[in-house]
């Protein structure tokens, strides 16, 4: 929850590094205002999404309840998150709203996030893991016992059955060896 133009703004991020690269209008770049109270940002944000996909110009039928996303692209934490849903956190059990405000205790901040089932609606999701120091939860993700409180990455499951992982060879090192859930690339 900082301004466009803090260092650790991922918008700020994703705007230099592809958005100001890349032919696309403007009217097609939402962002989450994180200058703003963090409940106020995710309600923001919600209604501007409902608003996209009720014009008539995707896919999505007014009075659908979760119109996909074309594509969802994750990476994961050390400790088992993705997107900013964190171990142990209230948004980890929102099923009605697609946006929400979630309180990060270890962080001591505020993110807002998708929720799992907006997540999941998309027509892709793929999610890019790298490094050695998320060996041990991406193997809790894909082979360990059903635990998503500890390690929400767990929550997200394609209803389309087009759920794609990327891992380097760091990452996926504790990874069975041809369980096809999961290659190094």
């Amino acid at each position: 929850m900082v301004p466009p133009d803090h260092p650790e703004s991922n918008f700020g991020a994703a705007k230099r590094l592809l958005l100001e690269r890349v032919d696309i209008p403007g009217e097609n770049i939402h962002r989450i205002r994180g200058e703003m109270d963090p409940r106020l940002a995710a309600q923001e944000y919600e209604a501007a999404l409902r608003q996209y996909f009720s014009r008539g110009t995707s896919e999505f039928k007014t009075g659908e309840e979760w119109p996909p996303f074309d594509l969802v692209y994750l990476g994961m934490g050390d400790d088992g998150h993705t997107a900013s849903l964190f171990p142990g956190t209230a948004a980890l059990h929102e099923l009605n709203r697609w946006v929400v405000a979630n309180h990060i205790p270890k962080l001591d901040t505020w993110r807002v996030t998708l929720t799992q089932r907006r997540i999941n609606a998309a027509g892709r999701i793929v999610f890019m893991v790298t490094g050695a120091g998320k060996s041990e939860a991406l193997k809790q993700v894909l082979e360990g016992p059903r635990d998503p409180e500890r390690f929400p990455a767990q929550l997200i499951r394609s209803e389309k059955e087009t759920l794609v992982w990327l891992v380097d060879r760091e990452a996926s090192r504790g990874l069975k060896n041809g369980s096809g859930r999961a290659s190094p690339v």
